[in-house]
């Protein structure tokens, strides 16, 4: 194997051993932080009999789904542990590493996703309290941001703490052990984004057309079956799927750093990455604390003044460990591929970092700009809904395409800025790796910002459903639900650009392997690049970007299928039981989280084995340059994509919230239900497909990176075999198949519900 996954020396000195430790150090002290914020959440006020009795039903029914999900997931995990320790490996210390740590990270982020949806479910309840209040806005912020900050403070310190320990039980082996880490954060955050996605989307959307649009009820009115399932969903899908979506962008960005610096930087390149997110630890803490609302100020300013002073912060420090802990020449370097490169090795670690702290910056505000209730976009929306729900649904497409264009554009100069620090493609790579570092640097304040909205949206429904909030109380917390449905729109901008990064150093760790295997296998130096540019390629492109396409649709398919379940249930129900209306009759809300939680587990199997099993297809089928265009096409559809869900969606829910605000005739009027449809499209799009293609294209780069080996075995060298190679693609193609014409059968399932049947009687 060649110098990219081993160091020169595979042992770490001493003192490298001491650096490490600390990191290891930091991240447990983030672990401790995040406890002492969780007891101050604890600790808050639970407001009425009432209001507690709502949130119980919210709490088990999260509780419940995660439960479900977690045995659904451990069957995954147990076959690919078993996938990956047939893989090729150089010792058997890697085999048994990667596979031992696939499961690492598989727990990791399933915990992470766990904590933040069993914190949120407890925290939206303590918000709602604190609205109602003296000085309401600064602690239901202060409650609502800190949620969040117990979160980050996990998400930074297990994160850390893994990448840690593998590097001190491996040294040199490290960056090898570490692809199956972070496969285990990315495979998981991918099901339970898909997931938690399809149920809260499910809810939200049954919720909305039978409450809203043909009761005539509030969103969160207590008649409404779907009420709780809808508030189930926050926590499930906002909370525990993009936290373990964070987690495994932290993870694998990690990876990709790791993979490279050992190769780039030797020694120094192996231990830089990690250095970076400890400083990161030490500037979400700060971030964290230092997030307070002033008097009258509304708790957007407050976050974002927070964000930028942490990332200002992460900026200057990184800066400094980049000139004190790397030398000046590449010559300084332990264990380098090519110490004789010119170039400041120091002053290229500073400004690549710097590229992703300035990155995460201006995703911050371009996202605001296209999603918050203050920018033109959104007003935009806002008054198309005037004339109908047609010309909202066209605004804000025209809003999500646009904002792709832009997102796109700023996240490739990004990218390429890194890659034009150095002449060495390697170290040019590494570069890219480190700006997504140092845009993880933020993440801890990423992560607070992202629950912060599920947790306003919870605590503005359990007012909304208990009554027990009136006046000034509710206004804050319809406040802090716009806050939340833009900070939201901002982290999964974040996220997205995250995933790029993380994405583009694994395609070049992907290509360096395919070179160093058939190197290996041919016994003769193989140029990967000048095989590139053949028609097969293309192919692979084209692949790449309509499985995107294919994942995307599969996605809302799903939730446009769970949710006219739901809305067959909950009409039912007022068919059924007329005293529903008059609150004489209680609604069965455990009816409508039963079907969310069985529709989602079930549709999240078809998007897991399409992202798993596409590129061992290719890449059996039609050879390693064609699985190169696959991830670049993927890489690039993706981007674009994902951007204009989110951006859709996130504008088309505040254009809502401006009309609910007495804008257009406000509540109950034609433009309102126009906005209704609206954010009723942009549900699914925002929360469910758009979201999810961050760990798919990361995913399927790991999954890429992972089966190289076995490919250029069984296509060059002595053990070529190209009858076994087209049966192994022949297979994935099948599973795919037989898991597409699955999933469509299924739509026929609603026309044969007993629901339907009620309805058209």
């Amino acid at each position: 194997m060649s110098g990219q996954y081993h160091l020169a020396e595979a042992a770490l000195s001493g003192g490298d051993r001491g650096v490490v430790a600390v990191v290891a150090v930091v991240a447990l002290a983030a672990l401790a932080v995040g406890y002492v914020l969780l007891r101050e959440v604890l600790a808050a006020g639970q407001g009425t009999a009432k209001m507690q009795d709502i949130a119980k039903a919210v709490q088990e029914g999260a509780a419940a789904y995660l439960k479900r999900q977690r045995n659904t997931l451990m069957i995954f995990g147990v076959v690919v542990f078993l996938l990956l320790f047939a893989l090729p490996a150089d010792t058997v210390n890697e085999r048994i590493g990667r596979s031992i740590f696939f499961l690492a990270g598989s727990v990791f982020s399933f915990a992470i996703g766990y904590l933040g949806m069993w914190l949120s479910t407890q925290a939206n309840l303590r918000v709602a309290a604190a609205a109602n209040e003296d000085g309401g806005r600064e602690k239901a912020t202060r409650i609502a941001f800190r949620t969040g900050g117990v979160v980050g403070m996990a998400t930074v310190g297990l994160g850390l703490f893994g990448a840690a320990l593998v590097v001190l039980v491996y040294a040199g082996e490290a960056p090898k052990v570490l692809e199956g880490f972070g496969f285990g954060a990315a495979l998981i955050a991918m099901f339970m984004r898909v997931g938690g996605g399809i149920f809260t989307k499910a809810a939200d959307v049954g919720a909305d057309l039978v409450g809203k649009v043909e009761q005539g009820i509030p969103e969160d009115d207590p008649r409404n079956a779907a009420t709780i399932a809808d508030n189930v969903g926050d926590n499930v899908g906002d909370c525990a799927g993009m936290a373990a979506d964070l987690f495994e962008s932290y993870a694998v960005t990690l990876v990709a750093a790791l993979i490279l610096g050992s190769a780039a930087f030797g020694t120094q390149g192996l231990l830089f990455p990690l250095i970076v997110p400890a400083i990161g630890v030490i500037t979400a803490v700060i971030g964290v604390f230092i997030t307070k609302a002033r008097p009258g100020e509304n708790g957007l300013s407050a976050i974002n003044r927070s964000f930028y002073i942490s990332a200002l912060i992460s900026l200057v420090l990184c800066t400094i460990a980049a000139f004190t802990f790397l030398p000046t020449s590449f010559a300084g370097l332990e264990g380098a591929k090519n110490v004789a490169l010119a170039g400041n090795p120091g002053l290229i670690a500073a400004i690549a970092v710097i590229i992703g702290i300035v990155l995460a910056g201006i995703i911050l505000w371009l996202t605001g700009y296209y999603t918050g209730t203050e920018h033109k976009p959104v007003k935009h929306v806002g008054e198309t809904s005037k004339t109908g729900a047609a010309t909202v649904i066209l605004s804000g497409i025209s809003v999500g395409f646009e904002s792709a264009v832009y997102t796109a554009l700023v996240i490739g100069g990004a990218v390429y800025g890194a890659f034009l620090l150095s002449g060495d493609v390697t170290v040019a790579l590494f570069a890219i790796a480190l700006a997504g570092c140092g845009l993880l640097t933020t993440v801890g304040v990423i992560v607070a910002m992202d629950t912060f909205g599920p947790v306003s949206d919870n605590a503005q429904g359990i007012a909304e459903m208990s009554g027990d909030v009136t006046g000034e109380g509710a206004q804050i917390l319809t406040e802090l639900d716009a806050v939340g449905n833009t900070t939201k729109a901002i982290t999964k901008g974040i996220a997205i650009a995250t995933a790029v990064l993380a994405a583009t150093a694994l395609f070049g760790s992907y290509s360096e392997a395919i070179r160093d295997a058939k190197t290996a296998a041919l016994g003769v130096a193989q140029d990967f690049a000048a095989n590139l540019i053949s028609p097969n390629t293309l192919v692979g492109v084209l692949i790449g970007a309509a499985v995107v396409f294919m994942f995307s649709g599969l996605a809302v398919n799903a939730v446009s299928r769970a949710a006219g379940a739901v809305v067959y249930e909950v009409r039912r129900q007022f068919h059924d039981n007329p005293g529903i209306m008059d609150g004489s009759v209680r609604p069965e809300y455990g009816r409508v989280v039963d079907i969310c939680t069985r529709d989602s587990l079930r549709e999240l199997v078809t998007p897991g084995l399409l992202a798993v099993f596409a590129p061992i297809a290719v890449g059996f089928g039609l050879g390693v340059e064609s699985l190169a265009g696959y991830l670049g096409g993927a890489i690039a559809t993706g981007t674009l994509m994902a951007v204009f869900l989110a951006n859709s969606g996130g504008a088309w829910d505040n254009a809502k919230k401006l009309v609910e605000d007495g804008n257009h005739g406000g509540k109950g009027s034609a433009a309102h239900e126009a906005t209704i449809i609206g954010d009723t499209v942009g549900d699914p799009f925002k929360d469910t497909a758009g979201p999810a293609i961050n760990p798919l294209i990361k995913v399927m780069n790991l999954v890429s990176v992972l089966v190289a080996p076995a490919v250029i075995t069984f296509s060059f060298g002595a053990e070529k075999s190209d009858a076994l190679r087209i049966v192994i693609a022949l297979v994935a193609v099948a599973i795919i198949a037989a898991a597409v014409i699955v999933s469509k059968r299924r739509g026929s399932a609603i026309a044969d519900s007993p629901a339907e049947q009620v309805n058209s009687a």
